[in-house]
């Protein structure tokens, strides 16, 4: 071999050392046995993992399904409204002489609200009792007549028979005989025209009496009073106003409302208003007054549904003796209407699960293992609902059982009490 002409001192490189193909192959195996050693440790974790798993109870709260026997608080919006309102109108024409009341007094049954001047009223009523005087003598005069015709038929009887006798002798003639009877039936229609003249007399009195008593009732009307115990709501007339009687279509002149009771009316759904009797309980809370709770009871209801809405009209009457409610307040009513179907369970919200098999709760058994049981939901009420099928009430629910919990699985139950598990 040659030397390499670029090289001035004609030397051979030496071969390439055997060192860093060592040093790579070190490294190498370094990483593979680190490798191998992490996928060991991984397993081993995994299978440690699988088999807590296999024997992990997990730790879920439980609470006691409730009965329910009592009845159900069911709460509505109604309204106030007085026990009785009235609208008082003039029966007798004439002019407000006096008034005694404004808006918002208070008056008793009888008391005097108005007086109306009507002289003409007044006149004809003084013109019918002359009258009616007029025919009591009339009717005397006729009874007088009829004692007199009485007494005419007496006297003509007597000469008949004295006039028969005497033509019988011989001493009267016939014809004296037959004048005499002749008479005593005059007399005897005399008699009869005079009790009718007293029949048409004690007629015109009665008739005349009934038109002094309807006069009398009129002129009572001069005098308004008030129909029973309440408040005057409007005033629409004064002092010199004039005022029509009949007229009933027209503006009243005053209008009062009763308020020692008070009716609140409430529109009942249809699910529930087969429960809602005379008799039934309510609680009646106004929002502007939040201290205050009032009672009452259902006195009357619609019976039938309306049909637009499909809801019951009740009326609850409540005790209003301080006045406190008014008329037409809005108001919340909360009736305790009686249960009507089976056993109802009282199941908190959290305790449902919803999937592919319908609603269940998870029940959990005495020796703590778990069953999942499918529920209905008859009513909802937020944070807990009432069910009609599927619990009998005392079983131990799970609260947010989770989604891989199976039949018969085991946990480790963590009873709470049934005021938390409703607050939640």
């Amino acid at each position: 071999m040659s030397a390499r002409v670029d090289d001035p001192a004609g030397e051979i490189p030496p071969p390439p050392r055997k060192r860093g193909f060592v040093l790579a192959a070190l490294v190498a195996a370094g990483l593979i046995a680190w490798g191998a050693h992490g996928h060991a440790e991984r397993a081993a974790r995994a299978e440690e993992t699988r088999q807590r798993q296999a024997v992990f109870v997990p730790k879920l709260r439980t609470v006691e399904a409730k009965r329910l026997d009592g009845p159900i608080a069911l709460t509505l919006p109604g309204q106030t409204e007085p026990f009785a309102t009235a609208r008082i109108f003039a029966r007798a024409t004439g002019y407000v002489a006096e008034r005694r009341v404004d808006l918002g007094a208070r008056v008793k049954q009888g008391d005097v609200l108005l007086r109306i001047a009507a002289p003409d009223l007044d006149q004809q009523l003084v013109q019918a009792e002359a009258q009616l005087g007029q025919l009591q003598a009339q009717l005397l005069r006729a009874k007088a007549m009829v004692d007199q015709a009485r007494a005419n038929v007496s006297l003509a009887q007597v000469t008949n028979s004295r006039t028969a006798t005497l033509a019988g002798q011989g001493w009267a003639s016939k014809q004296n005989a037959d004048n005499t009877q002749a008479g005593v039936l005059s007399q005897a229609a005399n008699l009869a025209s005079a009790q009718a003249d007293v029949k048409v007399a004690e007629a015109n009195i009665k008739a005349q009496e009934a038109t002094v008593g309807r006069l009398k009732a009129l002129t009572g009307f001069e005098i308004v009073t008030a129909p029973f115990d309440g408040v005057v709501t409007a005033r629409n007339v004064d002092v010199g106003d004039l005022v029509q009687a009949d007229a009933g279509s027209g503006t009243p002149l005053l209008s009062m409302d009763r308020d020692d009771v008070l009716r609140v009316s409430v529109n009942v759904p249809q699910n529930a208003a087969v429960g809602v009797r005379p008799g039934i309980s309510a609680e009646i809370k106004v929002p502007q007054m939040p201290d205050r709770t009032f009672t009452g009871l259902v006195e009357r209801s619609s019976v039938a549904l309306l049909a637009a809405s499909r809801t019951l009209t009740a009326q609850v009457d409540v005790p209003n003796p301080d006045h406190t409610l008014r008329p037409g307040l809005y108001v919340y009513v909360t009736l305790a209407i009686p249960r009507t179907g089976g056993t109802t369970v009282a199941v908190p919200a959290e305790a449902l699960v919803f999937n592919q098999g319908g609603t269940r709760v998870a029940i959990a058994r005495d020796d703590d293992s778990v069953t999942w049981t499918p529920v209905h939901i008859a009513r909802d009420k937020g944070t807990t609902v009432e069910v009609d099928q599927g619990l009998g009430g005392g079983e131990r629910l799970v609260l947010s059982p989770p989604t891989d919990l199976k039949e018969g699985g085991r946990i480790s139950p963590q009873p709470e009490k049934p005021m938390q598990a409703a607050q939640r």
